[in-house]
């Protein structure tokens, strides 16, 4: 019997488990969250996991970087992201209403500073698309072969590495939330 794709499932042997809340305001055939879901890649998180199993939430907003020390909890726990226009984000300063248990979650950590390789926010910082920040978080965390496989077949999904590979690299060595604000401000100045 098929999942509904709102339960928690193992992931792939050795791989971290991903979950998606997909907000449905970009356009379809443009949204690389969709496309992660479709591909398999990540899981749709529908509803409220179960408490014990509630993932720790990227959040651009969050105060804390995600680090290594964060490992062992997104080892046991898993890792959501939310895909929902960089725009409308900005504009309400949050997420989606709807999603009001996003608000309840304490633990989230926002990407360490990284430049967009899409099309749509190329060379911005912090800009990422869904695709790209997965694919950040899994490196960072130590899983370089499935951050590559997240991107392997999006249009210039690679392009992300090459454009980050020093800051990727720098980050995966910091071994907790100090050193990579400390790699941040080295790499890429006082922002």
């Amino acid at each position: 019997m098929r999942s509904s794709g709102s339960t928690p499932s193992p992931p792939a042997e050795g791989a971290l488990r991903l979950y998606l809340i997909l907000a449905g305001e970009d356009h379809p055939k443009a949204c690389t969250g969709r496309w992660l879901v479709r591909t398999g890649r990540v899981r749709d998180l529908r509803r409220r996991p179960p408490p014990g199993r509630v993932p720790m939430l990227l959040d651009p907003h969050a105060e804390r970087p995600l680090s290594r020390s964060d490992l062992q909890l997104v080892g046991r726990v898993g890792l959501v992201g939310v895909d929902c226009s960089w725009n409308r984000l900005h504009a309400r300063g949050g997420y989606p209403t709807e999603d009001r248990w996003l608000a309840e979650l304490k633990q989230r950590r926002r990407l360490p500073w990284l430049l967009a390789a899409n099309p749509q926010h190329f060379g911005r910082v912090s800009e990422l698309n869904t695709a790209e920040a997965f694919a950040a978080a899994v490196h960072l965390l130590g899983y370089p072969d499935q951050a590559a496989h997240l991107l392997a077949g999006l249009r210039g999904g690679m392009a992300f590495f090459e454009l980050n590979g020093p800051a990727l690299s720098a980050y995966a060595k910091s071994p907790d939330e100090a050193t990579v604000r400390a790699a941040e401000r080295t790499i890429f100045g006082g922002r």
